[in-house]
């Protein structure tokens, strides 16, 4: 049987978490913006946190509710990121490359939310 941990979008917003905090790390030691990078690695963790309550979902009303929390909080990640960006806290590069994995965990949640509604409310 296939272990939970093995789930894409629990291995992926894993993976991102680190590097969230890996990046937080960076940008501090090197810009020092302790308030703004701090909410943006509150969300960016967040998102793991509420996959992996998620899975744990009492009920599938249960795990779509955190499941869009999720998406929530990716979507306020992306937006530090491009206010990081934006303002040259990051490197255009730098930043390329954890938007692009931002967008694929809300490309991923997003399918997750709609189709755990569909079938919940048909």
């Amino acid at each position: 049987m296939k272990s939970k941990d093995d789930n894409l979008i629990v291995v992926k917003s894993k993976a991102f978490a680190l590097r969230c905090i890996k990046l937080y790390r960076h940008v501090n030691e090197e810009q020092h913006v302790y308030d703004l990078t701090r909410q943006f690695l509150k969300s960016g963790t967040s998102i793991g946190a509420n996959v992996k309550e998620a899975i744990r979902g009492q009920s599938p009303a249960d795990f779509g509710a955190k499941m869009n929390i999720a998406l929530k909080e990716a979507s306020e990640t992306e937006y530090w990121l491009e206010l990081f960006r934006d303002s040259e806290i990051l490197t255009p590069r730098q930043a390329e490359s954890m938007l692009n994995d931002c967008e694929e965990l809300i490309k991923i949640l997003t399918a997750i939310v709609k189709s755990t509604f569909e079938n919940t409310y048909k």
